[in-house]
């Protein structure tokens, strides 16, 4: 897997597989697929896919066959156990890019397969091997300005074990108790792939623990290290082990957007949350000013005719109470009625009157900014519910990009490689806390 520091590292990946999955496995590996979710598979150069061991038949089939003729043997093992292995072997594509292309790769990996072939401990038990060389690196192509391919080579393989059958304590002939009655080969993908004690390059003791116990090196760090040492005998000197330590697995383009799909799903997830967070505030918001503005419309429905009817009211007594009220001709005793009882009333009426308008205006007033208020929110809140509603859309093709994958490659692989995704980013991450520590205490 390239790290764009110019460095080209070998890599070697253990794939464990059920017998579900060894189908889907042999319609990637064989092209056996009418269409592929992988979409830099470009088909029409298929035919430039080199077997180096091309299988008889089914890898089922095979593999049933190999029992049957007691080339290996499934006693003990359950049926849903990884009875399959698939080693994938890679270098980025800038490697084969710079020595030629295809020809150099299918040299390459003819090597490669011959240490496959030790590695499994056999080629019998190979069911097929494959160099795919119809994989287009797209983000390559795009930088170079023409098509450069991904060359990978896949393995599919039985995982055996010598295991020697002895004679129990139920054997007639007491003097065979404990002797070995046969030899078989185990399918065992645990056994075949055990930790193994790292040894003291000195004294070639296995090395312990301050508590006694032995220091293990992970099957995975063996695989890389017997892939690169095969490699480096075969005369390919301009490689690298890939990096110790490291969780750095092969990764094929396909593998590449489905670590990409479930950073951006995960993304996704996280915005739709805070979205979601958002929404229910404003929804709570909008909920609290339309009921603000239906209780003042309700209020304003009710008042408005008696208010209407007061301002009616109001501007026939707010003239001058003397030009409502004029001296009578005749009776000179309606002047002291006038002044004593009708004047001070229709003032006390008019003040009333003047009061109830202005306390009208003041609601009318009122309304008039919750209405506003209504009239801004809700479109800006439909704005949001609209970008809401389209990054769910893009949420929800996102997850149907992810679940296409895992049906393509089964969500065990998926899983394993985005697991090693995150591993490695983990690892990366560690490296610069560790670089820039170095750093502050060279500074200081």
């Amino acid at each position: 897997m390239a790290r764009g520091d110019g460095i080209h590292r070998t890599s070697a990946r253990n794939m464990r597989l059920t017998t579900p999955k060894l189908k889907n496995a042999q319609q990637h590996n064989e092209r056996e697929k009418e269409s592929y979710v992988n979409q830099d598979i470009v088909p029409e150069r298929s035919h430039l896919n080199v077997h180096f061991k091309k299988p008889d038949g089914g890898y089922l089939e095979q593999f049933e066959q190999m029992e049957a003729d007691g080339l290996i043997s499934t006693r003990g093992i359950k049926e849903d156990a990884f009875r399959y292995g698939e080693l994938i072997f890679d270098v980025n594509s800038a490697y084969f890019f710079n020595h030629g292309g295809y020809d150099f790769a299918k040299q390459f990996y003819h090597d490669a397969y011959q240490a496959a072939i030790k590695i499994v401990g056999g080629e019998r038990y190979i069911l097929s091997a494959v160099m795919h060389a119809d994989e287009r690196n797209r983000a390559m192509s795009e930088a170079l300005g023409q098509d450069v391919y991904h060359y990978h080579l896949h393995v599919v393989y039985v995982p055996v074990v010598e295991k020697q059958i002895r004679w129990s304590k139920r054997c007639k002939d007491k003097s065979l108790v404990g002797k070995v009655k046969e030899t078989v080969m185990q399918v065992s993908m645990s056994k075949k792939w055990a930790s193994k004690p790292v040894l003291d390059e000195v004294t070639g003791e296995p090395l312990k623990t301050a508590k006694g116990k032995p220091v293990l090196k992970k099957s995975y760090s063996v695989l890389q290290d017997d892939f690169f040492r095969y490699m480096l005998e075969a005369g390919y000197a301009d490689v690298e082990r890939g990096e110790r330590g490291s969780s750095e697995e092969h990764l094929t383009v396909t593998q590449f957007k489905v670590e990409r799909e479930q950073a951006r799903l995960a993304e996704l997830q996280t915005e739709k949350s805070e979205v979601q967070a958002e929404i229910g505030q404003l929804q709570a918001e909008k909920a609290e000013a339309e009921k603000s503005a239906k209780e003042a419309q309700t209020e304003l429905r009710l008042l408005a005719p008696k208010l209407k009817s007061m301002e009616k009211l109001a501007a026939e007594y707010s003239s001058d109470p003397e030009d409502l009220l004029p001296l009578p001709d005749r009776m000179e005793s309606a002047k002291s009625y006038r002044e004593k009882k009708s004047k001070p009333l229709l003032e006390k009426i008019v003040k009333v009157m003047r009061s109830v308008y202005r306390a009208y205006l003041d609601v009318c007033q009122k309304f008039e900014l919750l209405q506003r208020k209504y009239d801004t929110e809700v479109p800006y809140l439909k704005k949001q519910l609209a970008e809401v509603k389209g990054e769910n859309v893009e949420l929800q093709e996102t997850a149907r990009n992810y679940h296409r994958l895992c049906r393509a490659y089964g969500p065990e692989r998926v899983a394993e490689t985005v697991a090693a995704v995150k591993r490695q980013e983990q690892a990366e991450k560690e490296q610069k806390r560790s670089q820039k520590r170095r750093h502050d205490r060279d500074a200081r």
